[in-house]
């Protein structure tokens, strides 16, 4: 008598167990919820999760991935969530990941616009961000320590990595670094560049044309083309929308005041997920829901077209020689970049012996015991609040 027929294995797809869209919504939407602390923070929390714990992708294919968020303009930390959807179920995977890890961020600063509105303020951030700085500090330093073997593999690759560093902090631009890395990367593995075989430069050549905005109103539609030109042109993370908006809000149109927009990237940074999710409270505060809905809309829709052109090229530019020097610059120039992100963050996080001391026990819990970065996000973000209830936060 035969015992019980065993499960089927799970189908696979190049050789892994195929991911479910279920899998996809709750890993990305849990991502969204909780991952507070910018594109950073947020790529470091990926890179544990799809590389680390679940394995669906390798090192490469994850450096690979974050190399080609960095050539398209929009939210980098979106676009490497898109990446991963795509690459695990296709375009119905890259709308679920994307969608689910922009809504409870998107759904947060609506609430936050609500209340803004309503009572005149933002409740206090301080406290929480107190807390939370020195956490993701410890969990973008353990992302770097797990990325640069592979992305710096040969000294030609770790100098490229490190000029890309030093050049962050002296303000050179961002994707100037990145595509002279990726140049000199190719051209040392070849003779020069040749006719781009396989489209594998068709991803570097995508057209990214602005969009007119024909009203100076604040209406629904003029808030969905405003929106729709910065996710088509903004290049670099989120910390660079402050200078987008300024111009094309405060000084252009006179939708906001400097108050109203500082405090609008304020929410941005201490609600969980992409920190475009800023054009949610915008759109609220200038066009009510309507608004809201379409600035979040207009500034990742954007991404996800080009997501979905350039994501299918990713692994055919592996195969060309030189296509892959150029990535493989790219890749550790855009580690070069976090460096430099993570030493201006390490000056704004560490402030006193409070703010050490969480980030050094968050380093040792990451490293020692393996806790789940979100979670340790919202621990310090508690720890925060708790200190500043108790009047023992620094001021």
């Amino acid at each position: 008598m035969s015992g019980p027929a065993s499960p089927e294995p799970p189908p696979e797809v190049g050789g892994r167990a195929l991911t479910t869209y279920a899998e996809l919504a709750w890993l990305f939407g849990r991502l969204g919820a909780t991952s507070i602390g910018g594109p950073a923070a947020h790529i470091a929390m990926m890179q544990d999760e799809v590389v680390r714990r679940r394995r669906w992708l390798s090192e490469e294919e994850f450096l690979d991935r974050l190399g080609a968020t960095n050539l398209i303009p929009g939210p980098n930390s979106t676009e490497l969530a898109l990446h991963i959807g795509l690459e695990r179920r296709g375009i119905l995977g890259l709308l679920v990941a994307g969608g689910a890890f922009i809504l409870p961020a998107a759904l947060l600063s609506l609430g936050c616009a609500w209340a803004y509105v309503r009572y005149g303020a933002l409740p206090v951030t301080g406290a929480c961000l107190m807390g939370v700085k020195p956490v993701v500090l410890a969990i973008v330093v353990q992302a770097l320590l797990r990325l640069t073997p592979s992305a710096a593999r040969a000294l030609r690759l770790r100098v490229l990595g490190a000029a890309a560093l030093v050049g962050s902090l002296l303000g050179v631009g961002e994707v100037a670094m990145l595509f002279l890395a990726g140049g000199i990367e190719a051209v040392a593995r070849g003779r020069g560049w040749t006719r781009p075989r396989d489209g594998a430069a068709a991803m570097f050549a995508l057209p990214f044309g602005g969009f007119a905005t024909a009203s100076v109103s604040a209406g629904v539609s003029s808030v969905f083309w405003v929106f729709l030109k910065i996710g088509s042109v903004l290049f670099g993370s989120g910390y660079v929308l402050l200078a987008f908006l300024r111009e094309e809000l405060v000084t252009r149109r006179g939708w906001l005041l400097e108050s109203q927009l500082l405090d609008a990237v304020a929410v941005g940074q201490v609600t969980p997920g992409p920190v475009f999710t800023t054009a949610t409270f915008i759109g609220y505060l200038v066009a009510g829901t309507g608004g809201a809905a379409a600035a979040t809309i207009g500034i990742f829709l954007p991404a996800f077209v080009l997501v979905a052109l350039s994501g299918p090229l990713v692994p055919r530019l592996r195969r060309s020689r030189l296509a892959a020097g150029f990535l493989d610059g790219v890749n550790v120039a855009s580690l070069g970049l976090l460096a430099a992100v993570t030493l201006t963050l390490g000056r704004a996080a560490l402030v006193d012996p409070t703010t050490v001391a969480l980030g050094l026990a968050a380093a040792v819990l990451l490293v020692r015991f393996d806790v789940n970065a979100s979670w340790l996000v919202l621990v310090g973000a508690a720890v925060g609040v708790g200190l500043d209830a108790l009047g023992l936060a620094p001021h």
